[in-house]
């Protein structure tokens, strides 16, 4: 994803650059450098971001697991209890 964006901006800017000044054109490469890495830096948040909360909503996932676990191996001992009574 991040590559179609870099290529829409680079033609994008190729575009306008065609009709500018020498000037114009080194601010406007400039920006869509800006652009671009603006982007990605904002992508790989991103990633980094999703990576923790599945990595949150595992350990989550593996404490309710470990919780329902306990609670039936004690539901089994109180019913194994009242059967020998």
């Amino acid at each position: 994803m991040r590559k179609i964006v870099l290529v829409a901006a680079a033609a994008a800017g190729a575009l306008t650059l065609a009709a500018c000044s020498e000037g114009t054109q080194d601010a406007a490469d400039a920006t869509a450098e800006s652009a671009a890495a603006d982007t990605e830096a904002n992508m790989e948040a991103m990633e980094q971001n999703a990576e923790e909360a599945t990595a949150e909503a595992e350990a989550t996932l593996d404490e309710g697991m470990a919780e329902a676990g306990q609670e039936m191996q004690e539901a089994g001992a109180e019913v194994e209890a009242e059967a020998n009574d």
